[in-house]
């Protein structure tokens, strides 16, 4: 597993000049007094309320394939499919945070985030993004199923899948994110979710059935699910990667999923996924 990169970007620095209010109209002694010692008095100035941009950000990106970047092209690491058209790179780019690092990695699962990734949190951390789950609940194997099989081999390929997202899923989970919070204790955290591949009903030249596209939605419905019910007891944000794909599946006239390797392209990353993990990032 590749050692995660990070990059480092200067933080900016605001610089604040006080006001004053001449009055004109005639002051008592006593009043006068009573103005200059409050002026003397110090004020506490609330960074909270200076705005977003006082707020320095320290981003971390977790996760597999679908964070990574794995189909966007592009790579800054071949051995993790990390992409600069990512969303995590994307959203870097575009906010320019004090320091992000990227930890992602194509194909990994729950353990190797344990293993390889959380390593990049600390008590410095203030944004994480994670996106983990699909491959721990077999997701290379089921999609060779489901395009290379019959119907019933696609679906009891999806009935184990959903065993396990059902009954091993939520604790492994659980795991995870009680970790990303001791070791990022004051980190606002997004875990994003994943999307539908197909399009439902209709004609899929060269693609799935009706029947199996319809079976591997209802698959991702049920991890995420999972995954955003864990979220939430986690007290972290979800973001929900199948309104941001609708009418861009696989199979559509303007698909944002490849249908070779079955992720999200780099349009998918910047049109579909930013924008959601965008939405979620809370705002001070």
């Amino acid at each position: 597993m590749a050692t995660a990169a990070g990059v480092m970007r200067r933080p900016c620095a605001a610089v604040f000049a006080p006001h004053t209010t001449e009055n004109p109209m005639p002051l008592s002694r006593t009043a006068g007094v009573a103005i200059l010692a409050l002026a003397l008095v110090p004020v506490p100035v609330s960074t909270a309320a200076a705005g977003p941009e006082a707020a320095e950000v320290n981003y971390v990106a977790l996760g597999d394939s679908y964070a990574s970047g794995t189909g966007a092209g592009s790579y800054s690491d071949l051995a993790c499919t990390r992409s600069r058209n990512a969303y995590p790179a994307l959203w870097a780019d575009a906010n320019d945070p004090a320091s992000f690092t990227f930890a992602a990695c194509g194909g990994a699962k729950i353990p190797d985030v344990l293993s390889d990734q959380v390593g990049e949190l600390d008590k410095d951390t203030t944004l994480v993004s994670l996106s983990i789950g699909g491959n721990d609940s077999g997701f290379a194997s089921t999609m060779l199923s489901c395009q290379y099989s019959t119907r019933s081999a696609c679906e009891r390929a999806l009935d184990t899948a959903g065993e396990y997202v059902v009954n091993e899923l939520p604790g492994e989970l659980d795991s995870l994110y009680a970790t990303v919070r001791e070791r990022a204790p004051h980190a606002e955290v997004v875990v994003i979710g994943y999307p539908h591949l197909y399009k439902e009903g209709g004609l899929c030249p060269g693609g799935l059935s009706s029947a199996k596209r319809t079976a591997v939605n209802q698959g991702s419905d049920l991890l995420n699910e999972t995954i955003a019910g864990r979220a939430e007891a986690a007290g972290f944000a979800f973001a929900d990667g199948r309104p941001a794909f609708a009418g861009h599946e696989i199979c559509t006239s303007d698909a944002w999923i490849s249908s070779s390797n079955v992720h999200p392209t780099a349009e998918g990353h910047e049109s579909a996924y930013l924008p959601a993990f965008s939405a979620a990032v809370p705002r001070n």
